[in-house]
C-alpha cells in the first residue's frame, strides 16, 4: 500500500475555463500551455477560456484536454509529488504517456490533434453513437445486445455500475426500448459516433500511419493500457495498443483494479473534471481520490501529501 496513481481524464471532462486558474497562476504551466497553442493550427487558449461550441468538437477537444492535463501535472510534479503508477482514460492515457516519459509532449500534441481528427472524420462516414447503461452488468447487457439487429458492443468497462455501449445509428435506437423493457436505465451520451468500436476502424488504421514516425521510449514510471487493463511491460508495444485503443473496448475498471493490487491507495485525477473520482469511488470507495484542476484543489493535495510523510 501507499502507493500513487496519477489518473488522466478522457474526453467527455472538457469545459469553459478549465485550467485557467493554474495556468494563470504557475509560470510551469503557462510555459506547457503556450508551447502546445505554438505546436496547433488553432488558438488554444480562446478555445479552453472563452466561451465558444468547439471545446466539445472531437478534433479540438483532444488536444485541449492533452494540453491542460501536462499543464497542471508539471506543477504537481514541481512539489515533488510523483507518481508510481499512471493510466488515463482514452484519450486520458495520451497524457499518462507523457507523465511516464512513454512519449514527448510535443509529439504527444501533435498525435492526439490528428488522432481526433481521424475521430470526428469516422464518425462522419460511419455515423453511430454511444450511451451510458447504469447500474447493469456486462452478461445481461450483452443480453439485450445480442437481440438487436445490427452493429452494437460494448466500449467502455468504466465501473461495475457504469458500462457504455456503441453502435451504428440503427442498432442504437432499436436497443433503447430493449433496455427500458428490462428496467435497465440508458443514457444516450453526447458524442458524434461509436468510438471504442469497429466503427473507427478507419482511424485506427490513420493513427497507426501517424504514429510510425513518432518514438516510444521505455517507461520511466509504469503505466496501465486501456485496451487490457495491465502494466505495459515493454513500451515498444505502445503503438499497437494506441491503435488497437481506439477500435476497442476501453477496459478502465480493471485499469484501476489493478493499481490498487499493485498498492496503490491515493488517486490523484490530473486535468479537467471530477469524471474519474466519481467513478473510483464506484469501484472502490476505500482508495483516497482528490481530483486537482485548481489551485484549490492543488494546496487540499499538498496537505493530504504532507499527512501521508507524517504517518
Amino acid at each position: 500500500m501507499n502507493k500513487i496513481g496519477f489518473i488522466f481524464p478522457g474526453q467527455g471532462a472538457q469545459h469553459v475555463g478549465m485550467g485557467k486558474e493554474i495556468i494563470e497562476t504557475y509560470k510551469i504551466a503557462r510555459e506547457v500551455f503556450d508551447q502546445a497553442n505554438n505546436l496547433l493550427d488553432f488558438d488554444l487558449e480562446a478555445l479552453c477560456f472563452k466561451e465558444n461550441d468547439e471545446i466539445h468538437d472531437t478534433a479540438y477537444t483532444q488536444p485541449a484536454l492533452l494540453a491542460v492535463s501536462i499543464a497542471v501535472l508539471r506543477v504537481i510534479e514541481s512539489y515533488g509529488i510523483y507518481p508510481d503508477y499512471t493510466a488515463g482514460l482514452s484519450l486520458g492515457e495520451y497524457s499518462g504517456l507523457v507523465a511516464s516519459s512513454v512519449m514527448a509532449f510535443d509529439d504527444a500534441i501533435e498525435v492526439v490533434r490528428k488522432r481526433g481528427q481521424l475521430m470526428q472524420s469516422a464518425a462522419k462516414k460511419a455515423g453511430g453513437g454511444m450511451a451510458a447503461i447504469i447500474g447493469s452488468n456486462k452478461d445481461d447487457i450483452t443480453k439485450i445486445l445480442e437481440q438487436v439487429d445490427g452493429y452494437i458492443t460494448i466500449a467502455n468497462y468504466n465501473s461495475p455500475k457504469q458500462i457504455v455501449v456503441a453502435g451504428d445509428d440503427q442498432a442504437m435506437v432499436d436497443a433503447y426500448p430493449l433496455f427500458k423493457e428490462a428496467g435497465i436505465r440508458a443514457i444516450p451520451l453526447k458524442v458524434s459516433g461509436a468510438f471504442h468500436s469497429a466503427l473507427m476502424e478507419e482511424a485506427a488504421i490513420g493513427l497507426s500511419e501517424v504514429l510510425e514516425n513518432v518514438e516510444c521510449k521505455q517507461a520511466t514510471i509504469p503505466y496501465l493500457t486501456n485496451v487490457n487493463g495491465k502494466i505495459v511491460e515493454n513500451s515498444d508495444k505502445t503503438k499497437e495498443l494506441l491503435v488497437e485503443q481506439v477500435r476497442s473496448a476501453v477496459h478502465w475498471e480493471s485499469c484501476i483494479r489493478n493499481m490498487i493490487a499493485e498498492g496503490v491507495d491515493l488517486f490523484i485525477e490530473i486535468g479537467a473534471g471530477k469524471t474519474l473520482a466519481g467513478l473510483l469511488k464506484k469501484i472502490d470507495r476505500r482508495m483516497q481520490v482528490i481530483s486537482v484542476s485548481d489551485n484549490d484543489s492543488l494546496e487540499k493535495l499538498k496537505e493530504i501529501m504532507k499527512q501521508r510523510e507524517d504517518n
